[in-house]
C-alpha cells in the first residue's frame, strides 16, 4: 500500500514588490470616492436624480439672479443673499447625502475593513466630513462663480470689475461657513444610525424644528433676547454671522453688539461636531 505524497505546485504567484502608497493615498481616495458619491457619480441613474436636480436648481437660480443684477444693479441681489436663498434647499441635500456617506457603511459593517488598512480611525470621519463640506460648498459657491463671470463680462470698466471681485469673495467665504455647519451637523447625526431614513429625518428635524424657537424669541419684549434669538437654530446662527459681517439683506435683522458671539458659537458648534464625530468612530472601531 503506497503512501500519499503531497505535491507543491508553483503557479507563478509573486510577492508584491511595487510602491506602497500608504495612509495619505487611502485618505485621498476615500475623500474623492465620498465626493463622487455625494453627486451620484459612479452609481446608478436613480442615485443621480436628486443631487443633480438640486444642482440644476441652484445654477438656474444663479443665472437668473445674475441677469437681474446686470439689468437692475440696485435690486439688492448679492452673492451672500444668494447663499441665504439656497440654504433651505441645501438642508434637504445634506439630509439625503450624509446618510449615503456614513449610514450605509455602518449598516453594511464595513468599517473594520477600512480600519484594517493604513487608515487611522480619525481619518475616516475627517475624509467624509471634508467630502460633504466640499459638496455643499460647490452647491453654494459654483453658482456664485457663474454669477461673477456673467457680471464680469457685463461691466463697463475695470472699476466695476474689481467691485465684483470684492463682492464675490465674501459670498464664497459665506458659502464655506454654511458648508462647515451643514456638514458637521449632518454627518454627526447620520453617524448615529445605520438606517438612512432615520438619519435623514433627524437631520431635517434639527434644522426645521429649531426654527420656531427663533421665531418665538425674536418677538419677546426683551431687546437683548431679540438680538440673541438667531443663536438658537443652526441656520439662523450662520445667518446671524452673515448679518454681522456683511450687513442685513433687508435692514430689518438686528443682532446688536453680539456679532462676535455669533461667530464664536458657530466655530464652537463646528468644533463640537468634529469632536463628537471622532468620539463616535473611536467607539464604533473598538466595538
Amino acid at each position: 500500500m503506497s503512501e500519499a505524497a503531497g505535491v507543491i505546485h508553483d503557479i507563478g504567484y509573486q510577492r508584491y514588490a511595487g510602491p506602497r502608497l500608504g495612509r495619505g493615498y487611502v485618505f485621498t481616495s476615500l475623500y474623492v470616492h465620498s465626493l463622487r458619491t455625494a453627486f451620484g457619480l459612479g452609481r446608478s441613474a436613480k442615485a443621480k436624480i436628486f443631487p443633480w436636480f438640486v444642482l440644476g436648481v441652484v445654477f438656474l437660480t444663479g443665472v437668473i439672479l445674475a441677469a437681474v443684477r446686470t439689468q437692475v444693479p440696485d435690486a439688492g441681489v448679492t452673492y451672500t443673499a444668494f447663499v441665504d436663498m439656497m440654504a433651505w434647499l441645501v438642508v434637504f441635500f445634506v439630509a439625503v447625502v450624509a446618510p449615503e456617506l456614513v449610514s450605509r457603511d455602518l449598516r453594511a459593517g464595513v468599517l473594520p475593513l477600512y480600519f484594517s488598512r493604513p487608515l487611522r480611525r480619525s481619518d475616516y470621519p475627517y475624509a467624509k466630513l471634508a467630502a460633504l463640506a466640499t459638496a455643499v460648498w460647490l452647491l453654494l459657491g459654483a453658482p456664485q462663480i457663474v454669477m461673477f463671470l456673467i457680471a464680469a463680462f457685463s461691466v463697463d470698466n475695470m472699476s466695476q470689475f474689481w467691485t465684483e471681485v470684492g463682492d464675490v469673495g465674501p459670498g464664497l467665504f459665506y458659502a464655506a461657513l454654511w458648508a462647515a455647519v451643514f456638514a458637521g451637523i449632518g454627518l454627526l447625526i447620520a453617524s448615529l444610525t445605520g438606517k438612512r431614513a432615520f438619519a435623514a429625518g433627524g437631520i431635517v428635524a434639527v434644522f426645521l424644528m429649531t426654527t420656531p424657537v427663533v421665531g418665538v424669541l425674536s418677538v419677546m419684549p426683551s431687546q437683548t433676547m431679540n438680538e440673541l434669538a438667531l443663536l438658537f437654530s443652526p441656520s439662523s446662527l450662520v445667518f446671524g454671522v452673515g448679518v454681522w459681517l456683511f450687513g442685513s439683506p433687508d435692514g430689518n435683522d438686528n443682532i446688536g453688539p453680539f456679532g462676535p458671539l455669533y461667530l464664536a458659537v458657530t466655530i464652537g458648534l463646528v468644533a463640537g461636531c468634529v469632536a463628537l464625530l471622532q468620539a463616535r468612530y473611536r467607539k464604533v472601531a473598538s466595538s
